[in-house]
C-alpha cells in the first residue's frame, strides 16, 4: 500500500483528534454524553474551536480522499509527489486544527487555503 493509501487512513481518524480535545479537555470525561451534540454546541473557548475544527476536517476530508484517489488511479502523477502531496495536506491540516484552537483567524485561513490548494494540486498535477 503506498503512502498515500496510509494518508487516507489517517485523513479519516484526524477529526476525531479534535472531538477528543473537545470533549475530554480538562476533565475526565465527556459531560452529557446522552446529547453530545447540546453538550459541544454548548462549549465555550478552545474546546468550543477544537469541535468546529472537527467539523470543518470532516467537511473538507472527502475532497482530500477524492483527490487521493483519482490521482491515484489515473497514476500520471510520480508516487513520490502524491506520497509528498499526501503528508503535506495532513500537516496541514494538523496545523489548521493547532490554528483554530489558539484562535489564530488569519493564520487558520492562510492554512485552510493551503491545504485546499494541495487538494487542487493532486487533481492538476493527475490531469
Amino acid at each position: 500500500m503506498t503512502t498515500a493509501y496510509w494518508c487516507l487512513l489517517v485523513a479519516i481518524f484526524l477529526p476525531y483528534l479534535f472531538t477528543v480535545l473537545a470533549k475530554f479537555r480538562g476533565d475526565f470525561g465527556p459531560k452529557q454524553n446522552h446529547n453530545p451534540r447540546e453538550f459541544l454546541e454548548a462549549l465555550q473557548g478552545a474546546r468550543k474551536r477544537a469541535h468546529w475544527a472537527q467539523q470543518n476536517s470532516f467537511e473538507v476530508t472527502p475532497a482530500f480522499l477524492a483527490a487521493v484517489l483519482v490521482a491515484q488511479t489515473l497514476g500520471t502523477m510520480p508516487q513520490s509527489t502524491l506520497d509528498s502531496l499526501a503528508i503535506a495536506w495532513l500537516i496541514s491540516r494538523v496545523v489548521f486544527g493547532i490554528c483554530y484552537i489558539a484562535d489564530w483567524a488569519t493564520l487558520r485561513s492562510l492554512v485552510w487555503f493551503a491545504g485546499m490548494g494541495i487538494i487542487a494540486a493532486m487533481f492538476i498535477m493527475s490531469a
